[in-house]
């Protein structure tokens, strides 16, 4: 029994990931300054690394059956909305001067909710024996 939560939620968000960032690499290069499209990109790679990190999460699953695993697939589907979603908007807003302000502090925010991801798979798995097959 796989964690499909995981698996589908990784595979939607890797999705996305590769639309946001074609979106990025033809249409925002012509309107976007070069350091505001660097913030697009970043946010673009670790939306990509976390995917994979989901799709991990729901494949550990079945050998580690436990609520650490399936915390770290909530945080790490948070850390994304936030952290790359904010960067998103840093990025985009900026084309024609906007800003989001201090709603900037979600961008950290969403860093400390993929820490918190990797640490439970950490814990899922450290201190867990593995199911026998």
């Amino acid at each position: 029994m796989m964690n499909k939560q995981g698996i589908v939620f990784g595979a939607s968000f890797a999705a996305i990931a590769v639309i946001l960032g074609a979106f990025g690499a033809h249409a925002l290069k012509a309107v976007m300054a070069p350091d505001k499209l660097l913030v697009f990109e970043t946010g673009v790679r670790y939306h990509f690394y976390h995917s994979f990190a989901l799709m991990l999460t729901g494949i550990l699953y079945p050998s580690f059956p436990n609520k650490q695993l399936n915390l770290a697939i909530s945080f790490f589907i948070t850390g994304i909305l936030l952290f790359s979603g904010s960067l998103y908007a840093i990025s985009l807003l900026s084309i024609n001067g906007g800003s989001i302000g201090p709603v900037g502090i979600l961008t950290p925010i969403g860093g400390v909710f993929f820490i918190l991801g990797w640490a439970m798979i950490v814990a899922g798995v450290a201190t867990r024996k593995p199911m026998k097959g």
